[in-house]
């Protein structure tokens, strides 16, 4: 596509054949993260993955009359980890409101969240891209983060066609969410899917959420317009929902080139929310929003003012279990993805592009270590054989790393086999290939099943060589 191409190498797109000045992309997205969490952000109901419907509903989820807030100390810090990992500014006072509109699913009729003063603003996310899918070839970017709040989600709505029937579950109803609202600095497909696997990687690496895009605990907003340079930002567009990676990248790259035809065609881009039909790969409209929804924010009356310490603002007489500290929670964080790559690079001398490799794909990593601690093979030479061949089994019968029926401790002994010269690398292929069948037989095993070790013994080698020379002598 022309906005795909024209965009991966930088800011503009050519017009088309209408001569007018090039088009600029611009992208901004909004990310809604479920926190991983026993309970929800104000109730104590469970939550958990495909439950029963309305099994896990509290009073105050379904919203009782009388039933009050009770804020859940985990996404607080979950929420205040993920700001210090994108290098925002954690507010020590944060501020409860509530976003009043009518869902089906939503009881209360509104939604708790933070729209006056967030928990953390002011952050960025660095992000890694090929140019020309070239993996040799990588460029770094960065986008910045306007801020993270805590918000309540919606329940479900589930449409039964058939019966005309529009069925409610609220198991969700309440589950803690961090919306991650990142400043337009994107200008393509491409670059808003390598920044949303970043984020992915880093919640996943805190623990602050899983981040299963299939599960629904990673959704993502797209804000799309296009406009000539040095002109205002053109009128944007907003792709609801997108819970795939894949269809995010699609989703921004069609929604550009519609933009771009539309307004050469002499159309209009009209201020709407759509959605992206991955059927047909492209966006359909949902509904518009060119007049301004009135969410008719106020204080939450019930819950008070968020208070977080540092180590210097902290009280001598509080009482440390009571309190959040930014610090102590600062001290905890992980090695983050770009931290672990560096290190990959520089402790096994692997080339930076697979350092992403590894960590794109969950466990690979320390697959590759738990198999490089056991063999004597160089790293570089293991790389290899976890990146081409371990990998291409894995994604041909569609399994993860943890499925892998080739354990490190068995890709290592078969790896020392190689490296002591004891078999073939064309052998030691068809030994990985009979150890994917998960026989349990060992790699030592199956070569001298299959007899495929390399002969040492010359008086053998000379008389397998003169068999086959008097065989051919006789024919």
């Amino acid at each position: 596509q022309r906005a795909v191409a024209g965009s991966a190498r930088g800011r503009t797109v050519p017009a088309g054949d209408s001569g007018l000045a090039p088009w600029v992309p611009v992208v901004g997205l909004e990310i809604h993260a479920q926190i991983s969490s026993n309970s929800k952000l104000f109730s104590g109901s469970q939550v958990q993955f495909a439950a029963p419907p309305n099994s896990l509903v509290s009073f105050f989820d379904a919203s009782l009359p009388g039933t009050l807030p009770v804020l859940n100390r985990r996404c607080v810090e979950a929420a205040v980890m993920t700001g210090l990992a994108l290098n925002c500014s954690i507010n020590k006072k944060s501020l409860f409101d509530r976003k009043h509109y009518f869902y089906a699913d939503l009881p209360a009729g509104y939604q708790i969240t933070q729209q006056r003063v967030p928990i953390a603003v002011n952050g960025s996310l660095s992000y890694s891209l090929c140019i020309d899918n070239k993996m040799s070839q990588m460029v770094t970017k960065t986008v910045r983060i306007k801020q993270i709040q805590l918000e309540q989600d919606s329940g479900k709505s589930l449409h039964d066609d058939t019966r005309s029937q529009t069925l409610v579950d609220l198991n969700r109803a309440g589950v803690g969410l961090m919306e991650v609202v990142m400043e337009p600095d994107m200008c393509c497909g491409e670059e808003a899917a390598a920044a949303v696997r970043e984020l992915q990687l880093i919640l996943q690496t805190l623990g602050s959420s899983q981040a299963v895009m299939a599960e629904g605990q990673l959704r993502v907003d797209a804000n799309v317009s296009v406009h000539h340079p040095g002109e205002p930002y053109g009128v944007r567009t907003e792709v609801k929902n997108i819970n795939s990676i894949r269809f995010l990248a699609k989703a921004i790259d069609y929604e550009i080139e519609r933009q771009i035809e539309e307004l050469e065609n002499g159309g209009t881009i009209l201020n709407e929310t759509r959605a992206f039909d991955s059927k047909l790969g492209c966006t359909v409209p949902m509904r518009d929003k060119e007049g301004k929804q009135d969410y008719r924010f106020m204080p939450e009356p019930n819950l008070p003012p968020l208070i977080l310490y540092d180590a210097k603002s902290l009280p001598a007489n509080m009482n440390h279990q009571q309190v959040i500290n930014i610090d102590w929670i600062h001290e905890r964080l992980p090695d983050l993805p770009s931290v672990k790559r560096e290190k990959l690079v520089e402790q096994y001398g692997i080339l930076p592009e697979h350092s992403f490799t590894l960590l794109n794909e969950d466990g690979l990593a320390e697959f590759f270590e738990n198999v490089v601690k056991q063999t004597q093979m160089k790293p570089k030479k293991v790389i290899g054989w976890i990146l081409q061949d371990l990998l291409s089994y894995l994604k041909q019968h569609s399994l993860t790393v943890k499925e892998s029926p080739v354990s490190p401790i068995l890709l290592a002994d078969l790896l020392n086999l190689l490296e002591k010269e004891e078999i073939s690398s064309t052998a030691a292929k068809q030994v990985l290939a009979e150890l994917w069948k998960g026989e349990g037989k060992t790699p030592l095993e199956i070569v001298k099943e299959q007899k495929l070790q390399l002969l040492e013994d010359q008086k053998e080698l000379e008389q397998i060589c003169q068999a086959v020379i008097d065989r051919q002598e006789n024919e």
